[in-house]
C-alpha cells in the first residue's frame, strides 16, 4: 500500500544513498522534513514539471540548502529533468545535484542557496514581486499572476540576522501568499540548540505581523495539511509554520543527534534505517507505484493549459497588457529602449553638467524610469542622499508603486532583491552608502553567484564623502567588490560615464552590476564620439599628446580622473607628454578582446601610474613593478574632502612628482 509516510520514505532513501554514495552530504535536514515535503509536492505546490519556468507555478525555496537532496529528491519524484542518474552523482564534478541547490545548475531549482537565512529573503523577494506583478497586470475576472512562495527554513536559518530584516519586511508588506515551513528539530551542528538558541519564535514572528500555526508535529501528515489548509486560507499575513520534526527520522541510533545533522550515516545505520522504515528497495531503487503516486507532469500540464487558456482570454480583453507581461517575463527590455537611451548618453556628454555623480544617477533615472516599467528601485533608508528616488517614483505601499523603502536593512535589502531579480518581469536596484557594502556583501556575492540581475548603487564612495570619517568613508571596499567573479563594477568619473553605466548595467541581461557614485561634485569631460562609445567598453583614452609619443599613462578612476586630467595638463607644460585612461571599469575591460587592452595599455609604455582614492594594492596589475599607483593604505580621517584629498597625497604635485619618478 502507498501511503503518505511510504511516499515521504522515498525522499528518506534517496537523500541517505545519495549522501552515503558521495560520503558527503546532509542526511538529517531531509530525512526529517519528508513528510512535510510530501504533503506540499503532492497536495498544495502548483507546478509543471514539463516547463519548469511556467510564469504562475508557485515557487518553492529551500532557505536551509543543506539539506538539497530533499529538493533534488521531490524534483525526480514529480518528474523533472532530474534523472536518477544525477542523483547517484551527487556533489560530484559538473553533477547537477551539487552540495546545495543551484539555480544554474539544477532545473526547477528557483534560487541558489546555502548561506543560511538568505532563501528567507530571496522568498520575500519573490512574494514581493508576486504583489506587485499582481497589482500592475490582473484586472477583475482576469486573475494572471496568483499563486505562492513556500519556503523551508531550520534553525540556522532563523539564527542569521538576515531572517529579521526580511521577515520584519514581510510582515509590513503583508505578504500574504508566503508561507514559512520552520524545521524545529532543535538541532544543528554544534548539538541541541538550547544553549544558544532561546528565541521565541512564534512570539518574533507574531510581533513582525506574520500568521503563525503550530507547533504541530512535522511527522503528522495530516497535521501539516491541515496547517497549509490554514495558511493559504488568508491573505493579509504571511504565515510560519512551526513543525517539529526529528532529524535524520528514521535511522534509529543517530535520529534525533547532530550525528545525522552533516555527514554520511554510514553503511551499517543506513541498513538499519531501511529496516526501521521497512524500505525494502536497493539503493536508489523506486518502485513503479510510488513513482506514479509521485508524478506530476500530467495534471502539471493540465495546470499550465489551463492558465493559458484563461491568458488567451485577458490577452484578447487586455492586449496591451498581456503583451507587457510577456516581454517582462521574457526579461526583454523594451523595442525604444537602446535608441532612447543612447540619446540621453549623447545628451548628458552635450550638455556636460558638473554634478556629483551621485546626482547624475539620478538623473539617469529620470530619463530611464519612464522607459523601464519594470524597475523597482529602493534604498536602505539613504534615499535622500544617495538619490535613488527619481521622478517617477511612488511607495509599493499602493498600486503600481515602484519604490521599496528598506529601512536600516543592507543585507536584507541585497537578498530581497535577488529574490524579485530571479522572480522575472522586474528589474530591481537597491542604494546604500558604499561602506555599508559591508553589511550587504554576501547578498551581493549571491547576486553574482546565482547570478541575478541586480543593480547595486553605492554612493559616498570615497574619502571626498568629507566630515564624517573613517566610519564612513570607504577605503578597501572597491577592490573587495571588484574580486567578486561575475561582477561588474562602475565608478565613472562625470555625468557622460554615469549615464553610461546605468545604461550598460540595465543590458547586462540576467546578470549584477555595482554602481558606485560620489558625494562631491565631478568635472565634465570633453569626449569625442568614439571615446564616448568607448566607455562601454572599461577603459579607454580619454586623453592623449597632440603631436608626440606619450612617456608615460596615468589610469583614473571616478573623481580621481579629473586628477589625472589636470596632471597631464601640467606635465605636458614640462614637455612631458603622457595619455590618461579613464577605467570606469576594470572587468569590463578586462573581457575586451587582446588587441583592444593593448591598444589602450601597450606594453612597451611601462611608466605607469594609477590614482584611485581606494586600496592602492588593487592596482598592481595594471602598472606592474616598474609603476606606481597613488591610493589609500589606511583608513580615513574627519576633515573636509579638500583637506583629505590633499593630506592623502591625492593632488597635482603628487601625482605629476610620481610621474617623473616612474618615468627616471
Amino acid at each position: 500500500m502507498t501511503t503518505r509516510r511510504v511516499l515521504a520514505n522515498a525522499i528518506r532513501a534517496l537523500a541517505m544513498d545519495a549522501v552515503e554514495k558521495a560520503n558527503s552530504g546532509h542526511p538529517g535536514m531531509p530525512m526529517g522534513m519528508a513528510d512535510i515535503a510530501e504533503v506540499l509536492w503532492n497536495d498544495f505546490l502548483q507546478f509543471n514539471p514539463g516547463n519548469p519556468k511556467w510564469p504562475n507555478r508557485d515557487r518553492f525555496v529551500l532557505s536551509n540548502g543543506h539539506g538539497s537532496m530533499l529538493q533534488y529528491a521531490a524534483l525526480h519524484l514529480s518528474g523533472f529533468d532530474l534523472p536518477m542518474s544525477e542523483l547517484e552523482r551527487f556533489r560530484q564534478w559538473h553533477s547537477k545535484t551539487p552540495g546545495h541547490p543551484e539555480a544554474a545548475d539544477t532545473v526547477g531549482v528557483e534560487t541558489t542557496t546555502g548561506p543560511l537565512g538568505q532563501g528567507i529573503a530571496n522568498s520575500v523577494g519573490f512574494a514581493l514581486a508576486e504583489k506587485l506583478l499582481a497589482q500592475h497586470f490582473n484586472r477583475p475576472g482576469h486573475d494572471i499572476v496568483d499563486h505562492r512562495t513556500y519556503v523551508f527554513a531550520g534553525d540556522g536559518c532563523l539564527m542569521e540576522g538576515v531572517s529579521h530584516e526580511a521577515a520584519s519586511l514581510a510582515g509590513t508588506w503583508k505578504l500574504g501568499k508566503l508561507v514559512l515551513v520552520y524545521d524545529d528539530n532543535k538541532i544543528s551542528i554544534d548539538g541541541e540548540v538550547e544553549g544558544w538558541f532561546t528565541d521565541d519564535t512564534a512570539k518574533r514572528f507574531d510581533a513582525y505581523g506574520w500568521n503563525v500555526i503550530g507547533p504541530i508535529d512535522g511527522h503528522d501528515a495530516e497535521a501539516v495539511k491541515q496547517a497549509f489548509v490554514q495558511a493559504n486560507a488568508q491573505s493579509e499575513k504571511p504565515t510560519i509554520i512551526i513543525c517539529k520534526t526529528i532529524i535524520g527520522f528514521g535511522a534509529p541510533n543517530k535520529e534525533g543527534k547532530e550525528e545525522a545533522h552533516g555527514s554520511a550515516l554510514g553503511k551499517s545505520e543506513v541498513a538499519a534505517a531501511r529496516d526501521m522504515l521497512d524500505w525494502r528497495y536497493p539503493p536508489f531503487v523506486i518502485p513503479d507505484e510510488i513513482y506514479a503516486a509521485w508524478d506530476k507532469k500530467k495534471i502539471g500540464a493540465e495546470r499550465e493549459k489551463k492558465w493559458n487558456d484563461a491568458f488567451a482570454k485577458y490577452q484578447a480583453e487586455y492586449p496591451e497588457l498581456a503583451a507587457e507581461f510577456v516581454r517582462r517575463t521574457a526579461s526583454e527590455l523594451p523595442k525604444d529602449w537602446a535608441s532612447k537611451s543612447q540619446a540621453f548618453v549623447e545628451k548628458m556628454q552635450a550638455d556636460g553638467p558638473d554634478v556629483a555623480s551621485r546626482k547624475a544617477s539620478q538623473m539617469t533615472l529620470d530619463a530611464f524610469g519612464p522607459l523601464l516599467p519594470e524597475l523597482i528601485g529602493g534604498s536602505a533608508d539613504l534615499a535622500p542622499s544617495n538619490l535613488t528616488m527619481w521622478k517617477g517614483s511612488k511607495t509599493i505601499t499602493g498600486p503600481d508603486g515602484n519604490y521599496v523603502h528598506y529601512g536600516v536593512r543592507e543585507f536584507g535589502m541585497s537578498a530581497i532583491a535577488n529574490g524579485v531579480a530571479l522572480y522575472g518581469g522586474l528589474l530591481p536596484y537597491d542604494g546604500t552608502f558604499l561602506v555599508f557594502s559591508d553589511y550587504a556583501r554576501n547578498a551581493v556575492r549571491m547576486s553574482c553567484l546565482i547570478p541575478a540581475h541586480v543593480i547595486h548603487v553605492y554612493t559616498h564612495d570615497s574619502i571626498g564623502l568629507g566630515e564624517d570619517g573613517p566610519t564612513h568613508q570607504p577605503i578597501e571596499h572597491i577592490s573587495s567588490l571588484r574580486l567578486i567573479p561575475n561582477n561588474r563594477l562602475w565608478r565613472p568619473c562625470d555625468a557622460a560615464e554615469s549615464a553610461v553605466s546605468w545604461k550598460v548595467a540595465v543590458e547586462r541581461k540576467g546578470k549584477p552590476s555595482c554602481l558606485i557614485f560620489s558625494r562631491q561634485t565631478l568635472k565634465h569631460q570633453q569626449r569625442t564620439a568614439q571615446q564616448l562609445a568607448d566607455i562601454q567598453r572599461g577603459a579607454y583614452v580619454l586623453s592623449d599628446p597632440a603631436d608626440t609619443k606619450f612617456k608615460a599613462i596615468i589610469i583614473a578612476t571616478g573623481s580621481e580622473v579629473e586628477l589625472a586630467m589636470e596632471a597631464a595638463r601640467t606635465l605636458a607644460q614640462q614637455n612631458i607628454p603622457v595619455r590618461v585612461v579613464s577605467m570606469p571599469c576594470t572587468e569590463e575591460f578586462d573581457a575586451q578582446p587582446a588587441e583592444y587592452r593593448e591598444a589602450i595599455l601597450p606594453g612597451w609604455c611601462r611608466a605607469r601610474v594609477a590614482v584611485e582614492a581606494a586600496n592602492a594594492d588593487f592596482w598592481g596589475k595594471y602598472v606592474g613593478l616598474d609603476g606606481a599607483v597613488i591610493g589609500m593604505t589606511t583608513f580615513g580621517a574627519s576633515a573636509p574632502a579638500p583637506i583629505l584629498f590633499e593630506k592623502f597625497g591625492f593632488t597635482v604635485a603628487h601625482v605629476v612628482d610620481t610621474v617623473k619618478k616612474v618615468i627616471g
